[in-house]
């Protein structure tokens, strides 16, 4: 895997917040943060983030508006820069934005191979990635032509194609439907699960990141405050004790409900 500093990663000791499951103990480090600040004017946004990331774990950063967890999304991105701190990340990597940030004047199978030249190969490896997103018969459609849902699958197709190490999805799921969330929710699983990124998750909704992820992440005050691994077996009901569990200590690191309401 190549990273900005591969020798630092691989010399460097691997200790999560939690037992690390054995399907990963053996996967490189697709993130490495030790210390990372972001200020912006007097505010440090970001204030001291150590985070370790395998190839394989699916994580969610949860936090209230304003936390950081864009902020430090943008980093990992390699679309902002960190005021101090160190910052290694696998240089494979792609993002999903809340908009699907398609170009209109092209149609859906360029949208998904931009900044390639586009000729038959790519238009094979874009086809191929539609497919794996259930957009097989969309390649020569417009843009326009797409549902909220479509074109968020094609911004995904787009993510895929490039093979990604590290796979960065900034509130994919916020402007789309209830049913239309469940069903990309379903299908970003699945993807994530036959090719094996590591993936980083912001979003605002604890049952999105319990539901999703095995390890959730609660930033406050620049700092992370919780990290905690999930441990429920696929699919995730939500009506399940476990499930309402995690959720009500989530709620409460959020701030949303008393410690006491989460059962300490």
């Amino acid at each position: 895997m190549s990273l900005h500093s591969p020798n630092a990663l691989a010399a460097a000791p691997y200790i999560p917040a939690a037992a690390l499951p054995e399907t990963l103990a053996g996967q490189p480090l697709a993130v490495r943060l030790a210390g990372v600040r972001r200020v912006f004017g007097h505010r440090a946004v970001l204030d001291g983030i150590d985070l370790d990331v395998r190839r394989g774990e699916f994580v969610s950063l949860l936090g209230p508006s304003g936390t950081g967890k864009t902020t430090l999304l943008r980093i990992l991105a390699g679309l902002d820069a960190a005021d101090g701190g160190r910052v290694e990340v696998a240089a494979a990597r792609s993002v999903v934005f809340q908009e699907p940030r398609l170009v209109p004047a092209k149609r859906v199978w360029q949208n998904v191979v931009l900044g390639h030249r586009q000729n038959a190969a790519t238009r094979r490896l874009a086809a191929s990635a539609l497919e794996e997103v259930g957009l097989g018969r969309h390649t020569d459609v417009w843009p326009k032509t797409l549902s909220g849902g479509e074109a968020q699958r094609v911004a995904l197709a787009r993510a895929l194609a490039k093979e990604p190490q590290l796979l960065l999805l900034d509130e994919p799921f916020a402007a789309l439907d209830a049913l239309t969330r469940i069903r990309m929710h379903d299908l970003v699983v699945q993807l994530w699960r036959r090719h094996l990124p590591a993936v980083v998750l912001v979003t605002h909704d604890v049952d999105e990141a319990i539901s999703m992820s095995d390890r959730v992440i609660v930033l406050s005050g620049g700092q992370v405050r919780f990290d905690t691994r999930i441990a429920l077996d696929r699919p995730r009901q939500r009506g399940d004790v476990a499930f309402t569990a995690l959720r009500t200590r989530l709620l409460a690191e959020l701030g949303v409900v008393s410690p006491a309401g989460a059962g300490h």
